[in-house]
């Protein structure tokens, strides 16, 4: 078995943003030249998610509304009394800070209309993507 890893950097510019990254992941698949296998997408920050859906603008504004509505943002949670950020935490665990799809012929294995997006949460940031390849 083959591992192939490598790491990328996103700049955010918004407390709240949605990132489309699936071209520098689908790049570093294609470097990894494995040709069947899965591959690991990983945000290592408490504070963003990384997700797998439909990238648009309407249902973008989508993911921002249910997260604000959801982990309120100032919304008398305790961790604020430290950091004033405990939405992005609580976002980010529930959400998931990783994702893994499929890899064939030297490819992601993806739906029409699936992307792979950074959420972040507790912004603006520089934040790490860590695309992990493993197969054959």
């Amino acid at each position: 078995m083959k591992i192939y890893t490598e790491t990328f950097t996103i700049k955010t510019s918004r407390r709240i943003q949605v990132i489309k990254v699936t071209e520098y992941v689908e790049k570093i698949v294609e470097k990894s030249n494995i040709n069947e296998g899965i591959c690991h997408i990983f945000t290592p920050h408490a504070t963003a998610a990384i997700i797998i859906n439909e990238y648009e603008p309407r249902i973008v504004e989508d993911y921002i509304k249910w997260i604000t509505e959801i982990f309120r943002p100032g919304g008398g949670w305790r961790h604020d009394e430290i950091d004033d950020n405990a939405h992005a935490h609580l976002a980010s665990s529930m959400i998931g800070s990783g994702r893994i799809l499929p890899v064939s012929k030297r490819s992601l294995v993806r739906g029409t209309w699936q992307e792979i997006m950074l959420i972040e949460l507790d912004g603006p940031r520089e934040r790490r993507i860590m695309v992990q390849v493993l197969g054959e």
